[in-house]
């Protein structure tokens, strides 16, 4: 099973300001809550070390990611393997009257079992945290 979720959000803030933010991979990795530690490389490859609360896990889970496709300052997309899953994020900026709208979009094939449903019942909430940190992002930069 695959899990694909996707939300748009709109700020009234230049596109640049919010391409300064999603294209960091570091400011990306640090929004998300399972996302324990990371190393980011400089070559468009990180590493996160993630904690999944499920049963055949006990450990955190080592996910190389590796920018696939990079437009600044449009879009950026990322994909990431790990033993327990995959996970591939786009984010696409698009300059709107007054601001920009971020459009997200993420898709995971688990490998193990409780992978899929723990993304399913969280996805939501990762994005909430996604969002609220560019908001925070953008107000320290204002």
């Amino acid at each position: 099973m695959t899990v694909r979720v996707s939300r748009t959000f709109e700020f009234d803030a230049p596109a640049e300001d919010v391409w300064a933010f999603i294209s960091d991979a570091e400011k990306r990795a640090g929004a998300i809550s399972v996302v324990d530690t990371f190393e980011v490389h400089g070559d468009g490859t990180a590493t996160w070390h993630v904690g999944l609360p499920i049963p055949m896990i006990r450990s955190t889970i080592t996910v190389d990611t590796e920018e696939v496709e990079r437009d600044p300052p449009n879009r950026v997309k990322f994909v990431g393997r790990s033993s327990a899953f995959r996970v591939t994020g786009e984010h696409v900026i698009t300059e709107v009257d007054g601001g920009c709208r971020l459009a997200n979009e993420f898709v995971v094939d688990g490998k193990l079992p409780g992978v899929e449903s723990f993304f399913k019942r969280n996805f939501d909430a990762e994005l909430d945290n996604l969002e609220a940190a560019l908001r925070r992002s953008l107000a320290l930069d204002a």
